[in-house]
Formats: structure tokens, sequence, C-alpha cells
């Protein structure tokens, strides 16, 4: 018999109406004689309100209190959506991560799934029952409350089709699947039928919203296909799977932007062997995520100017960093810009079709957009630019690569 997970996140359940669309998609499912496990998210906007409680309670929230309160949202979205699918006759129960138990570590906040135990659960959905759990969170051997970072439903849903080997994993969201860019800001984006792993795990890194990028590894790791589709959508939706399964067409799968970068730059530093280490050691012990990084050394060979990229809100972090270690660091000034943008193209594709580096270069040049600094891997080409030549970029590069 076909097993699957749904997985339904916060704009699925944002409200009464919604929540009983959501219970007639599953009795559809139901009715096809499907073996179902229902992983939800919070209503829309519940989490945040939470957060924000408890930062008027206090700066430095207790980190188990904090997962205990915003783990809450889950537990009213699946004994809203369990009651309205008894309401339409079915059998249907709700459980939380600590009555599975999902067994996590107790790193609050940020925690990693240990085990799951399947046996209660699968012997409720042998017998015509629809099991609804909470996603985004589990229990400690400490017996405390944990959850998995923000949107952690995903990688709930992903971990566990894994444990209870279910045939795929669907993810609903309000969005038809996966788009070629993000189409608030280019209304040419257009549906993707399949991206491999990688593909997904590098568009979600570097900003598309539509899965958590934990989730996307998770799934990869252990080769579950996911489907991501729209609840209120007949549309086919987007799949994940092994990219062995994909015919290319395409040379870009996608088009990626963060505006959340900052740029810093060391001017004159003194060249000799491990400046480098000494720079970005402080920062990787505070752990600061860097990005790209760019080397230039002077022609006499005694000075380089270094510049890196790392998140927007690192960047006082980083600057104190950076100045308290000027005694180990010599270099003449220290450079910031905060007003960038990192905008990335996506494809598989890319690792059997040369020139796509130069194409890419000469659209932004055409369109007069200076590149700052730029990374590549054998799938993805990012530049960081001018935040506010951002749109301009992913509206080129999309029409350039024939994503349109």
């Amino acid at each position: 018999m076909t097993r699957l997970v749904l997985k339904f996140g916060g704009t699925s359940v944002g409200n009464i109406e919604k929540i009983q669309k959501v219970a007639n998609l599953i009795k559809k499912k139901h009715d096809q004689n499907i073996e179902l496990i229902v992983v939800v998210s919070a209503m829309s906007g519940f989490t945040n309100e939470l957060i924000k409680k408890s930062q008027s309670i206090s700066k430095n929230f207790d980190p188990a209190e904090y997962d205990v309160l915003v783990s809450s949202g889950e537990q009213i979205s699946s004994s809203l959506l369990t009651g309205a699918l008894i309401d339409l006759g079915l059998k249907a129960r709700s459980w939380s991560g600590w009555q599975i138990p999902i067994m996590t570590d107790d790193n609050h906040s940020f925690s990693k799934i240990i085990n799951i135990d399947t046996k209660e659960i699968s012997d409720f959905i042998s017998k015509k029952g629809i099991a609804v759990i909470t996603g985004f969170q589990g229990i400690s051997n400490k017996n405390r409350t944990t959850t998995l970072g923000r949107g952690g439903s995903d990688l709930s849903a992903v971990v566990i089709a894994k444990f209870f080997q279910t045939d795929s994993c669907e993810i609903y969201t309000d969005v038809e699947g996966v788009l070629t860019t993000d189409p608030s800001i280019h209304n040419k984006a257009k549906k993707i039928d399949k991206i491999s792993y990688e593909e997904m795990l590098e568009m979600a890194s570097l900003g598309a919203k539509v899965m958590q990028p934990t989730s996307v590894q998770a799934s990869m790791i252990n080769n579950i296909t996911v489907n991501v589709k729209s609840t209120f959508s007949k549309a086919e939706g987007t799949l994940i799977l092994d990219e062995n399964e994909i015919d290319y067409q395409k040379v870009v799968t996608g088009i990626a932007y963060s505006k959340n970068d900052a740029k810093v730059t060391l001017v004159g530093v003194v060249d000799k062997p491990g400046v480098a280490a000494d720079i970005f050691e402080p920062l990787g012990k505070s752990n600061i995520n860097i990005d790209m990084v760019i080397q230039n050394i002077s022609s006499d060979g005694k000075e380089t100017d270094v510049t890196f990229t790392i998140k927007r809100e690192d960047l006082n972090k980083t600057l104190n960093l950076i100045e308290k270690s000027n005694k180990k660091i010599k270099y003449k000034n220290l450079i910031h810009d905060d007003k960038v943008s990192k905008v990335s193209i996506i494809g598989a594709g890319m690792i059997a079709n040369p020139g796509v580096t130069y194409k890419m270069f000469r659209c932004l040049a055409n369109e007069n957009i200076n590149i700052l600094a730029i990374s590549t891997s054998e799938i993805k080409i990012s530049v960081l630019v001018k935040e506010n030549l951002t749109q301009k970029a992913v509206k080129a590069l999309h029409k350039i690569f024939e994503l349109d």
C-alpha cells in the first residue's frame, strides 16, 4: 500500500477556511486507499507573534523556554486540522513531538532529529487512521521540548518520511512549485517541473524560500523524492529528485538572489604566510559564516587587499573582531558596504556546457551592472552587485538563459 507524508505550511493552515480546505484535500488522498502521515506548521504569523512576546519579556529569554513557547503554534494547528478531519467522518488523531517521541539533541532552537519511534503511528495508519504530527519540534534526552530552526517543519516532514519509509513526501505551500526565480521581482518566472537535490539545495541556500536548506539536504542524503505543490491549485508541482532522473534541456535551471549580505575589505594587508588564517580564524570561532573571498596582491608582492562577504546581521560583530585583532593583522584601511546583494545562476546543465560564465558576465556588463565579487561551484555562479540593481540583474539573466 502507498504511504505518503503530506506537509502543510503556515499559509496553507492560516485560517479556519484554509484548514477545512486542507482537510478536504487530505480526504481525497485517504479515499484513494493511501496511508497518510500529515505534518503541519503553525498558522501563518503565529510564531512571529510568539517571538515578539518573548522579546517583550526579556532580551535574553531562556533558550529551553523559548522552544516551549514557539512550538505551541504547531500544537494548535494540528488539533484544528485533526478536528476538521474528524468532522468529515475520518479517523484521525494529532501527535506532538514529545508524544511519539521524536528524539533530538538538546541544541535548543537548532536541534537535530536523532530517532523517531514509529510503532504507534504505523499501527494507527495501517487501520485507516490519519496521523497529524506537529512539525518543527521534538524532545531531548533531558525531557525538554526542542525545535529545529525556522522552517523546521519541512525538515520534520522529510525525516519522518525517512523513518516511516514512505513512498514520497509532498510539501504543500502557497505557490505551484519551485519557480525559476522570485515572482515578486520578475513576473516571467515559471514553474520548474523537475529539479535535482543539488540544484534545490543551492537555490534554498541562496535565498529561494520554498524549502529550508537542511530539509533539502536531508532528502538528498536519504534519497527521498519530494513534491512541492500548491494547496490552492491542482497543478502538478515540482519534483525534487536525483539528477540522474532528469533530462537537462536548459543549461540554467533558476536564478536566486539574497539581499542579506555585506562586503568587507581590508586594504593594504601585509602579505605573508598565515595572514588569511589570522583574519578568518576569530570570525570562524564566533560562528560567522564567510561566503565570497577575493584576494588582490600588489605588483611587488608585499601587500594584498582581502575582500569577503558575510551575512548583514554579522557586520558589526565582524568589524569589532577585526579591529580587536589589529595587533596581529597589519592593514591600512577597513572598508565595508551593506548595500549589496548576491545574484546567482544555478543549473546542473552548466557542468557540460562551456561559456556560461562569459555569457553571465557579458549579460551584466551590457546592463551596466558592475560585479563586486564572484564565487563558483560546478552548478552555481554567484556575483555580488549593488543592492539597487538586484531586480535588473535577475530579469536580464532570466532572459539571457531562456527562462522567461
